[in-house]
């Protein structure tokens, strides 16, 4: 592995990918971070079910549940369709890293009609990443995932809020072109990171899943952060982002989080 790879994945086959050091993550170097092996599994689904999205069919949640530490070495993807269907689908992805399931996705998709003349929302947009600061995504937080990262913030950050642009630096696997969810869903478990309430020198805040609603196709390009974090008294926490893209308010990202005091 090296950092002169120009992508977080190399292709080996069909089903496996081999990560560079720019997916490397946060909590260990030695681990993938879960936000672009997540985007990993979009790109997959949106290669495995082209003709899905070709007919016409949108994404309107993705639900990954995170099995164990996504070690730094090769994924073997596969993938299923859970409940076929001529207007609604649910397909499932899993990506095993050696002999153990890293992580799933499950994924319900929507056969698209024309509402566009009932849309809306109460939410606002973000001002746009023009009107933002260039700020360190990384901060405290090491690995190759997070240096490779872009990020412009609308306010400086405080405990347990933040708003900001971020945009990942590489494209996901290398030679290959990604679809607009994938480009842009592939770093959105980011979110657990930008908002923090204590730096992870101090406190261990990993999340065990992500749960990601979306009320429209998003597009590709900087993805808006409006992140609020909450650490419960019994070692839980919740992390809640609005999500948008430049054109407005996209939908919703919840992740389960595990809190646990340093030594």
């Amino acid at each position: 592995m090296t950092t002169e790879a120009s992508s977080y994945y190399t292709r080996v086959d069909d089903d496996v990918f081999r990560p560079t050091l720019h997916a490397q993550g946060a909590w260990s170097d030695d681990e993938i971070h879960f936000a672009n092996l997540a985007g990993l599994l979009l790109h997959e689904l949106e290669r495995r079910f082209a003709d899905l999205f070709t007919a016409g069919f949108v994404a309107s949640r993705l639900a990954y549940e995170i099995l164990g530490v996504p070690a730094l070495d090769d994924c073997r993807v596969s993938s299923r369709v859970v409940r076929p269907g001529r207007t609604i689908q649910l397909v499932e992805l899993e990506v095993a890293i050696g002999s153990r399931t890293a992580g799933t996705l499950r994924a319900w998709l929507l056969a698209s009609r024309d509402t566009a003349d009932r849309q809306g929302t109460p939410v606002d947009p973000l001002p746009s990443p023009a009107e933002a600061t260039p700020f360190d995504v990384a901060g405290k937080w090491g690995g190759g995932f997070i240096r490779s990262v872009e990020g412009r913030e609308l306010e400086e950050g405080r405990p347990g809020r933040h708003r900001a642009w971020l945009r990942p630096g590489y494209p996901l696997v290398e030679g290959e072109e990604s679809g607009p969810l994938a480009s842009f869903g592939s770093i959105l478990d980011v979110a657990n990171g930008i908002a923090v309430r204590e730096g992870p020198d101090t406190l261990a805040f990993p999340n065990v899943d992500m749960t990601v609603h979306l009320a429209r196709a998003p597009k590709p390009g900087w993805v808006g952060f409006d992140t609020s974090v909450t650490f419960g008294p019994t070692g839980q926490g919740v992390t809640h982002t609005v999500l948008h893209d430049e054109t407005g308010h996209v939908g919703y990202i919840s992740q389960s989080l595990t809190v646990r005091p340093m030594a």
